[in-house]
Protein backbone atom coordinates (compact mmCIF):
# COMPACT_ATOMS: atom_id res chain seq x y z
CA UNK A 1 0.00 0.00 0.00
CA UNK A 2 1.02 3.61 -0.74
CA UNK A 3 2.54 5.17 2.14
CA UNK A 4 0.28 8.14 3.62
CA UNK A 5 2.15 11.79 3.15
CA UNK A 6 2.06 13.50 6.43
CA UNK A 7 2.95 16.57 7.69
CA UNK A 8 6.52 15.35 8.97
CA UNK A 9 7.38 14.74 5.41
CA UNK A 10 6.42 18.06 4.04
CA UNK A 11 8.48 19.74 6.67
CA UNK A 12 11.63 17.43 5.73
CA UNK A 13 11.14 18.15 2.09
CA UNK A 14 10.54 21.91 2.64
CA UNK A 15 13.33 21.73 4.92
CA UNK A 16 11.23 23.35 7.47
CA UNK A 17 9.68 22.75 11.21
CA UNK A 18 6.18 20.41 11.48
CA UNK A 19 5.11 23.42 13.05
CA UNK A 20 5.80 26.06 10.59
CA UNK A 21 3.53 23.47 7.77
CA UNK A 22 0.71 23.53 10.03
CA UNK A 23 0.44 26.59 10.35
CA UNK A 24 1.33 27.48 6.45
CA UNK A 25 -0.77 24.80 5.17
CA UNK A 26 -4.11 26.39 7.40
CA UNK A 27 -3.44 29.36 7.03
CA UNK A 28 -2.96 30.28 10.69
CA UNK A 29 -0.30 33.02 10.56
CA UNK A 30 0.82 33.49 14.66
CA UNK A 31 4.27 34.54 13.45
CA UNK A 32 5.15 36.38 10.36
CA UNK A 33 6.57 33.68 7.29
CA UNK A 34 8.45 35.11 4.23
CA UNK A 35 7.04 34.56 0.83
CA UNK A 36 9.96 32.14 -0.08
CA UNK A 37 9.09 30.00 3.10
CA UNK A 38 5.17 29.66 2.22
CA UNK A 39 6.38 28.77 -1.35
CA UNK A 40 8.54 26.30 -0.16
CA UNK A 41 5.45 24.29 2.34
CA UNK A 42 3.24 25.00 -0.44
CA UNK A 43 5.00 23.37 -3.25
CA UNK A 44 6.24 20.72 -1.43
CA UNK A 45 2.81 19.82 0.29
CA UNK A 46 1.67 19.68 -3.65
CA UNK A 47 4.35 17.63 -5.27
CA UNK A 48 3.89 14.72 -2.09
CA UNK A 49 0.05 15.07 -2.60
CA UNK A 50 -0.07 15.72 1.00
CA UNK A 51 -3.90 16.76 2.13
CA UNK A 52 -4.74 18.41 5.47
CA UNK A 53 -6.58 16.83 8.07
CA UNK A 54 -9.96 17.52 8.12
CA UNK A 55 -9.81 19.20 4.34
CA UNK A 56 -11.97 16.44 2.95
CA UNK A 57 -14.48 16.52 6.28
CA UNK A 58 -14.76 20.16 5.46
CA UNK A 59 -15.34 19.02 2.04
CA UNK A 60 -17.93 16.82 2.61
CA UNK A 61 -19.75 19.01 5.00
CA UNK A 62 -20.07 21.68 2.94
CA UNK A 63 -23.65 20.97 1.98
CA UNK A 64 -24.14 20.68 5.82
CA UNK A 65 -23.71 25.16 6.02
CA UNK A 66 -26.85 25.57 7.11
CA UNK A 67 -28.42 28.37 9.29
CA UNK A 68 -32.37 28.29 9.28
CA UNK A 69 -34.01 31.20 10.10
CA UNK A 70 -37.86 31.34 11.25
CA UNK A 71 -39.84 34.67 9.60
CA UNK A 72 -43.20 35.11 10.18
CA UNK A 73 -43.56 37.07 6.64
CA UNK A 74 -41.73 37.06 3.22
CA UNK A 75 -43.89 40.21 1.92
CA UNK A 76 -42.80 42.72 4.59
CA UNK A 77 -39.64 44.94 3.83
CA UNK A 78 -38.70 44.66 7.49
CA UNK A 79 -38.42 41.28 7.85
CA UNK A 80 -36.68 41.43 3.64
CA UNK A 81 -34.24 43.86 5.14
CA UNK A 82 -33.39 41.53 8.22
CA UNK A 83 -32.52 38.54 6.07
CA UNK A 84 -30.34 40.60 3.70
CA UNK A 85 -28.10 41.39 7.24
CA UNK A 86 -28.43 37.96 7.94
CA UNK A 87 -27.13 36.14 4.13
CA UNK A 88 -24.92 39.42 4.25
CA UNK A 89 -22.69 37.25 7.24
CA UNK A 90 -23.43 34.03 6.24
CA UNK A 91 -22.19 34.61 2.97
CA UNK A 92 -18.91 35.80 4.20
CA UNK A 93 -18.34 32.32 6.05
CA UNK A 94 -19.93 30.47 2.63
CA UNK A 95 -23.02 29.77 4.79
CA UNK A 96 -26.52 29.06 3.36
CA UNK A 97 -29.92 30.27 4.89
CA UNK A 98 -32.93 28.16 5.11
CA UNK A 99 -35.79 30.57 5.67
CA UNK A 100 -39.20 29.00 7.52
CA UNK A 101 -42.01 31.37 6.26
CA UNK A 102 -44.16 30.77 9.24
CA UNK A 103 -47.10 32.71 8.30
CA UNK A 104 -47.83 34.25 11.75
CA UNK A 105 -49.43 30.56 12.46
CA UNK A 106 -48.20 28.55 15.63
CA UNK A 107 -48.83 25.33 13.88
CA UNK A 108 -46.81 26.09 10.94
CA UNK A 109 -44.14 27.11 12.82
CA UNK A 110 -44.67 23.88 15.05
CA UNK A 111 -44.10 22.24 11.77
CA UNK A 112 -40.68 23.71 11.11
CA UNK A 113 -39.36 23.19 14.54
CA UNK A 114 -39.73 19.62 13.97
CA UNK A 115 -38.27 19.96 10.41
CA UNK A 116 -35.57 21.94 11.83
CA UNK A 117 -34.67 18.32 14.30
CA UNK A 118 -34.58 16.14 11.20
CA UNK A 119 -31.90 18.17 9.04
CA UNK A 120 -29.97 19.65 11.36
CA UNK A 121 -28.56 23.00 10.87
CA UNK A 122 -25.30 24.16 12.06
CA UNK A 123 -27.55 27.74 13.78
CA UNK A 124 -31.40 29.14 13.79
CA UNK A 125 -32.22 32.94 13.75
CA UNK A 126 -35.61 33.52 14.63
CA UNK A 127 -36.51 37.11 12.93
CA UNK A 128 -39.15 37.40 15.63
CA UNK A 129 -39.92 36.44 19.01
CA UNK A 130 -41.40 32.88 18.59
CA UNK A 131 -45.22 32.15 19.48
CA UNK A 132 -45.97 32.19 23.30
CA UNK A 133 -47.27 28.32 23.24
CA UNK A 134 -43.59 27.48 21.45
CA UNK A 135 -40.89 29.33 23.94
CA UNK A 136 -40.27 26.58 26.29
CA UNK A 137 -39.18 24.16 23.18
CA UNK A 138 -37.27 27.45 21.17
CA UNK A 139 -35.69 27.63 25.13
CA UNK A 140 -34.79 23.53 24.78
CA UNK A 141 -33.59 24.25 21.02
CA UNK A 142 -30.94 26.59 22.19
CA UNK A 143 -29.40 24.35 24.38
CA UNK A 144 -28.76 21.87 21.32
CA UNK A 145 -28.19 24.11 18.61
CA UNK A 146 -26.76 28.02 18.31
CA UNK A 147 -29.74 30.06 17.98
CA UNK A 148 -30.56 33.92 18.15
CA UNK A 149 -33.74 35.51 18.43
CA UNK A 150 -34.24 38.90 16.75
CA UNK A 151 -36.58 40.30 19.89
CA UNK A 152 -38.62 42.95 20.49
CA UNK A 153 -39.09 42.72 23.84
CA UNK A 154 -36.90 43.19 27.18
CA UNK A 155 -33.87 41.64 27.46
CA UNK A 156 -33.60 37.81 27.65
CA UNK A 157 -31.21 36.05 30.15
CA UNK A 158 -32.00 32.21 28.30
CA UNK A 159 -31.41 32.65 24.48
CA UNK A 160 -28.31 34.64 22.47
CA UNK A 161 -30.78 38.06 21.49
CA UNK A 162 -30.34 41.24 19.49
CA UNK A 163 -32.89 43.48 21.35
CA UNK A 164 -35.22 45.89 20.70
CA UNK A 165 -37.49 47.97 23.29
CA UNK A 166 -40.75 48.68 21.27
CA UNK A 167 -41.72 50.98 24.24
CA UNK A 168 -38.90 53.12 24.15
CA UNK A 169 -39.27 53.00 19.90
CA UNK A 170 -43.45 54.39 20.59
CA UNK A 171 -42.27 56.96 22.79
CA UNK A 172 -39.80 58.53 20.54
CA UNK A 173 -42.64 58.65 17.79
CA UNK A 174 -45.12 60.70 20.19
CA UNK A 175 -42.48 62.82 21.33
CA UNK A 176 -41.44 63.93 18.26
CA UNK A 177 -45.71 64.89 17.50
CA UNK A 178 -45.67 66.33 20.47
CA UNK A 179 -43.08 68.76 20.29
CA UNK A 180 -44.55 69.83 17.04
CA UNK A 181 -47.63 70.95 19.20
CA UNK A 182 -49.77 67.62 17.91
CA UNK A 183 -52.82 67.13 21.24
CA UNK A 184 -54.94 64.90 19.07
CA UNK A 185 -53.19 62.05 17.13
CA UNK A 186 -54.09 58.66 15.83
CA UNK A 187 -52.07 55.59 16.26
CA UNK A 188 -52.90 52.95 13.17
CA UNK A 189 -51.45 49.40 13.73
CA UNK A 190 -52.00 45.85 12.57
CA UNK A 191 -53.99 43.32 15.36
CA UNK A 192 -53.10 44.04 19.07
CA UNK A 193 -53.31 40.15 19.95
CA UNK A 194 -51.57 38.47 22.83
CA UNK A 195 -49.61 36.65 19.97
CA UNK A 196 -48.24 39.75 18.63
CA UNK A 197 -47.70 41.69 21.77
CA UNK A 198 -44.75 43.17 20.45
CA UNK A 199 -46.94 45.40 18.51
CA UNK A 200 -48.72 46.65 21.68
CA UNK A 201 -45.66 47.56 23.52
CA UNK A 202 -45.38 50.27 20.52
CA UNK A 203 -48.56 51.90 21.16
CA UNK A 204 -48.38 51.61 24.92
CA UNK A 205 -45.05 53.65 24.57
CA UNK A 206 -46.78 56.06 22.42
CA UNK A 207 -49.46 55.93 24.55
CA UNK A 208 -47.63 56.77 27.97
CA UNK A 209 -45.97 59.79 26.19
CA UNK A 210 -49.41 61.01 26.10
CA UNK A 211 -50.32 60.44 29.23
CA UNK A 212 -47.20 62.38 30.81
CA UNK A 213 -48.77 65.41 29.10
CA UNK A 214 -51.83 64.82 30.48
CA UNK A 215 -53.49 63.71 26.99
CA UNK A 216 -54.32 60.45 27.17
CA UNK A 217 -57.23 60.47 26.10
CA UNK A 218 -56.62 62.29 22.91
CA UNK A 219 -54.90 59.76 21.18
CA UNK A 220 -57.40 57.20 19.71
CA UNK A 221 -56.10 54.07 18.61
CA UNK A 222 -57.40 52.42 15.66
CA UNK A 223 -56.33 48.51 15.00
CA UNK A 224 -57.28 45.88 12.67
CA UNK A 225 -59.37 43.07 13.18
CA UNK A 226 -57.27 40.14 14.90
CA UNK A 227 -58.75 37.72 11.63
CA UNK A 228 -56.29 39.35 9.71
CA UNK A 229 -53.57 37.71 11.03
CA UNK A 230 -54.90 34.41 9.84
CA UNK A 231 -54.86 35.58 6.54
CA UNK A 232 -51.41 34.90 4.26
CA UNK A 233 -50.26 38.43 3.42
CA UNK A 234 -49.82 40.03 0.00
CA UNK A 235 -47.38 42.08 -0.76
CA UNK A 236 -49.46 45.14 0.06
CA UNK A 237 -51.06 44.19 2.78
CA UNK A 238 -49.77 46.39 5.74
CA UNK A 239 -50.27 49.45 2.96
CA UNK A 240 -54.01 48.24 2.56
CA UNK A 241 -54.42 48.01 6.05
CA UNK A 242 -53.01 51.73 6.75
CA UNK A 243 -55.53 53.23 3.85
CA UNK A 244 -58.29 51.07 5.32
CA UNK A 245 -57.74 52.25 8.79
CA UNK A 246 -57.37 55.65 8.09
CA UNK A 247 -60.60 55.94 5.70
CA UNK A 248 -62.82 54.57 8.91
CA UNK A 249 -61.04 57.49 10.83
CA UNK A 250 -62.02 59.92 8.66
CA UNK A 251 -65.79 58.70 7.52
CA UNK A 252 -65.92 59.05 11.81
CA UNK A 253 -65.15 62.53 11.47
CA UNK A 254 -62.64 61.67 14.51
CA UNK A 255 -60.38 65.07 15.19
CA UNK A 256 -56.91 64.31 14.75
CA UNK A 257 -53.90 66.41 13.35
CA UNK A 258 -50.99 64.01 13.27
CA UNK A 259 -50.68 59.68 12.76
CA UNK A 260 -48.49 57.15 13.84
CA UNK A 261 -48.35 53.91 11.71
CA UNK A 262 -46.84 50.94 13.15
CA UNK A 263 -44.32 50.81 10.31
CA UNK A 264 -43.30 52.49 7.20
CA UNK A 265 -46.11 51.13 4.95
CA UNK A 266 -48.76 51.52 7.17
CA UNK A 267 -47.82 55.17 7.23
CA UNK A 268 -47.70 55.12 3.32
CA UNK A 269 -51.24 54.08 3.18
CA UNK A 270 -52.22 56.69 5.64
CA UNK A 271 -50.46 59.23 3.58
CA UNK A 272 -52.83 58.21 0.34
CA UNK A 273 -56.43 57.88 2.19
CA UNK A 274 -55.62 61.79 3.64
CA UNK A 275 -54.53 62.58 -0.20
CA UNK A 276 -57.76 61.16 -1.75
CA UNK A 277 -60.01 63.02 1.03
CA UNK A 278 -57.94 66.60 -0.12
CA UNK A 279 -56.09 66.51 3.48
CA UNK A 280 -52.26 67.84 2.49
CA UNK A 281 -49.48 66.13 4.82
CA UNK A 282 -47.92 67.93 6.75
CA UNK A 283 -50.20 70.70 6.18
CA UNK A 284 -53.08 69.41 8.04
CA UNK A 285 -51.87 65.89 8.83
CA UNK A 286 -48.61 65.04 9.62
CA UNK A 287 -47.59 61.51 9.22
CA UNK A 288 -44.57 59.66 11.11
CA UNK A 289 -43.73 55.82 10.24
CA UNK A 290 -41.07 53.28 11.83
CA UNK A 291 -38.61 50.93 10.18
CA UNK A 292 -36.37 53.26 7.79
CA UNK A 293 -37.49 51.04 4.76
CA UNK A 294 -35.76 52.03 1.37
CA UNK A 295 -38.82 53.87 0.38
CA UNK A 296 -38.99 56.23 2.67
CA UNK A 297 -35.97 57.79 2.24
CA UNK A 298 -37.13 58.75 -1.83
CA UNK A 299 -37.70 62.44 -2.24
CA UNK A 300 -40.48 61.83 -3.15
CA UNK A 301 -41.88 60.22 -0.10
CA UNK A 302 -39.70 61.50 2.67
CA UNK A 303 -41.80 60.03 5.23
CA UNK A 304 -40.69 60.66 9.19
CA UNK A 305 -39.72 58.11 10.50
CA UNK A 306 -38.02 55.45 13.23
CA UNK A 307 -34.63 54.18 12.37
CA UNK A 308 -33.72 50.93 14.13
CA UNK A 309 -31.11 49.62 12.07
CA UNK A 310 -32.89 46.41 10.53
CA UNK A 311 -29.92 45.10 7.99
CA UNK A 312 -27.38 45.81 11.11
CA UNK A 313 -29.76 43.40 13.71
CA UNK A 314 -29.67 40.76 10.93
CA UNK A 315 -26.02 40.66 10.71
CA UNK A 316 -24.65 41.05 14.13
CA UNK A 317 -27.69 37.24 14.34
CA UNK A 318 -25.94 35.95 11.67
CA UNK A 319 -22.23 37.29 13.10
CA UNK A 320 -23.38 35.56 16.40
CA UNK A 321 -24.40 32.26 15.21
CA UNK A 322 -21.03 31.87 13.38
CA UNK A 323 -19.50 32.70 16.67
CA UNK A 324 -21.05 30.12 17.97
CA UNK A 325 -20.53 27.39 15.75
CA UNK A 326 -16.83 28.32 15.08
CA UNK A 327 -16.55 27.87 19.15
CA UNK A 328 -18.72 24.54 18.59
CA UNK A 329 -15.89 22.91 16.52
CA UNK A 330 -12.93 24.23 18.10
CA UNK A 331 -10.20 21.98 19.18
CA UNK A 332 -10.12 23.43 22.51
CA UNK A 333 -14.11 22.61 23.44
CA UNK A 334 -13.20 23.13 26.99
CA UNK A 335 -12.83 26.49 26.52
CA UNK A 336 -15.71 26.83 24.72
CA UNK A 337 -18.14 30.71 26.17
CA UNK A 338 -20.74 29.67 28.25
CA UNK A 339 -22.07 33.20 28.17
CA UNK A 340 -25.02 34.70 26.08
CA UNK A 341 -24.89 37.50 23.36
CA UNK A 342 -27.13 40.40 24.19
CA UNK A 343 -27.08 43.44 22.03
CA UNK A 344 -29.09 46.10 22.47
CA UNK A 345 -29.95 49.13 19.31
CA UNK A 346 -31.14 52.77 20.56
CA UNK A 347 -33.45 53.67 17.35
CA UNK A 348 -33.06 57.36 15.96
CA UNK A 349 -35.44 59.63 14.61
CA UNK A 350 -35.27 60.95 11.15
CA UNK A 351 -37.57 63.80 10.31
CA UNK A 352 -38.26 64.22 6.78
CA UNK A 353 -41.36 66.16 5.31
CA UNK A 354 -44.41 63.96 6.17
CA UNK A 355 -44.28 66.12 9.99
CA UNK A 356 -44.42 69.72 10.74
CA UNK A 357 -45.69 71.85 13.06
CA UNK A 358 -49.10 71.68 13.91
CA UNK A 359 -51.90 73.65 11.93
CA UNK A 360 -53.13 77.01 14.27
CA UNK A 361 -56.75 77.73 13.44
CA UNK A 362 -57.20 81.44 12.57
CA UNK A 363 -60.57 82.81 14.35
CA UNK A 364 -62.53 85.44 12.01
CA UNK A 365 -62.90 88.98 13.39
CA UNK A 366 -66.58 89.58 13.78
CA UNK A 367 -68.18 92.29 12.31
CA UNK A 368 -69.28 95.45 14.30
Amino acid sequence: MKKKITSVDVAKAAGVSQATVSMVLNKKYNVSFSKETIQKVERAAEVLGYQSPGRKNRRASRSEKLIVVFCPTLTSPYYSMLIQGIESAAKNQDYGIFICNTQRDPKQEERYLRLVRTIAPQGIIYACNPSPELQEDVQELSKKIPLVVISNKEKTTTMDAINQDNTVVGRMMARHLLELGHKDVAFISPPLTRRQWQRTMRVEGFVEEFAKEGLREHVLIRSADPAVDTVIPRMDSEYTLGYQLTKELLREGKNFTAIAGQNDMMAFGAIDALQEERKKVPADVSVIGCDNIFYSGIHRMALTTIEHFVVSKGRDAGDIILRKITAAVSDCEELQPTSLYNVEYQPRLIVRKTTGYVKVKKHKKKNN
